[in-house]
């Protein structure tokens, strides 16, 4: 089964320049490389693109730049979390004028809603917009849960909410997602969060991964996407054993945003690996531990 959003998407990093404006340079060689490794859709402003961190004007900017440097060459998506309602339906609005694909929206978090405060809240989202609207459920991050019913509910009541990014560290979670929503849409789409379900997501139905590592080894996914698609499961395999290595790379810092910056820039990149603060910046040690990790066969 394909869904519209289905295969691997990358939560892009967000490259800044010394200005604090979008870096076009380096961040336009970072999309183009996202592009012709083939991956399937890019997000701007996901966890790992420091959403939190940004104001609405640098967003907007930088949405503008990603949608005219891709080109339409892959999907963009815009993730619109915010703990403010009208910054939110602010730039939603935006990336629908600028030619966005659809946008990703997060728990309001601080305050993790109730299922009836969810289910306002998205709907109020979903409504403000003609794109296609994907859940993002990260309780580990947000102090809620996106559960099954609520998910099945959401997409019941609006049409254009027609995929969940699930970063849930069970597969038995998104598995019941999946079981749910698909009773209500079939093509709802079911993403994983995090890298190493991508062949556990598809066995329990779903459509792949919206995940960090992309942004460093987007070939590795691309290849491990396209044999399973082919039902050439021993090369989808031994691309999940790479990623199930590279996984280390994400305790090498105080933050996991910190250390896939510094993986991008190992790999070529000459980005600085700073984050928004509050940050810890690297060590040394980090920054080694991370090339023996991008190292190893």
């Amino acid at each position: 089964m394909t869904t519209p959003f289905s295969g691997i998407l990358c939560p892009s990093i967000t490259i800044a320049d010394g200005n604090g404006e979008p870096d076009e340079t380096l961040w336009g060689r970072h999309l183009d490389h996202l592009v012709e490794a083939g991956v399937n859709g890019i997000l701007l402003f996901g966890s790992i693109g420091e959403f939190y961190a940004y104001p609405t004007s640098f967003k907007k900017h930088a949405v503008e730049f990603a949608v005219n440097r891709i080109a339409g060459r892959t999907k963009v998506l815009v993730g619109v979390g915010d703990t403010d309602l009208d910054n939110v339906l602010d730039v939603t609005e935006f990336s629908e004028r600028c030619g966005a694909d659809g946008i990703v929206a997060v728990s309001p978090y601080y305050f993790g809603p109730s299922d009836a405060a969810a289910e306002r809240y998205f709907g109020r989202v979903a409504d403000s917009t003609r794109l296609p609207v994907l859940l993002y459920n990260f309780p580990a991050r947000t102090g809620s849960d996106l559960n099954p019913r609520l998910v099945a509910a959401l997409a019941a009541a609006h049409r254009n909410i027609v995929g969940i990014k699930d970063t849930v560290d069970t597969i038995s979670h998104t598995r019941k997602v999946i079981a749910a929503a698909r009773a209500v849409n079939p093509d709802f789409a079911v993403l994983s969060g995090f890298d190493e379900y991508y062949c556990a997501n598809r066995i329990a139905g779903g459509d792949g991964v919206l995940c960090g590592l992309t942004n460093v080894e987007p070939e590795t996914f691309v290849r491990m996407h396209r044999a399973w698609q082919d039902g050439r499961y021993d090369e989808a395999i031994a691309c999940a054993r790479r990623v199930s290595r590279l996984m280390a790379v994400y305790d090498q810092a105080d933050l996991f945003i910190t250390a896939i910056k510094q993986a991008v820039r190992a790999k070529g990149l000459p980005i600085d690996a700073a984050i928004r603060e509050p940050m810890v910046p690297l060590t040394q040690s980090q920054r080694d531990a991370i090339d023996r990790i991008l190292a190893q066969d």
